[in-house]
């Protein structure tokens, strides 16, 4: 499934991406818990069961190959509204808590 329309106008200027403004606009707000974990499980590309800063950094990459990289100021940002317990990393839970929420 390709996202490039969210990329065209959408997405704002560096540091200034809101991924809960994001999962909004491409929709994923309104799947399934499963769906979403789904998600999750492409966006943790080494498979650890957490995504963490370094995966973030490129987390509009994984959906659509063209988009710029989060700036550190965003993917900092990111992780700490979806870094429930400050293990410094996203889990699954945590990941689903925030897109759902």
């Amino acid at each position: 499934m390709s996202f490039n329309w969210l990329f065209h106008g959408l997405l704002p200027a560096p540091d200034s991406f809101n991924p809960r403004k994001f999962f909004q606009l491409c929709g994923l707000t309104k799947k399934s818990p499963q769906e979403v974990k789904n998600v999750f499980n492409i966006l943790d590309n080494d498979a650890s069961g957490f995504i963490e800063e370094e995966e973030l950094k490129f987390f509009l990459q994984r959906f659509s190959a063209g988009a710029r990289v989060l700036t550190d100021k965003e993917t900092k940002a990111f992780l700490s509204a979806a870094d429930d317990d400050s293990d410094g990393k996203i889990g699954v839970d945590e990941f689903q808590a925030m897109v759902l929420s």
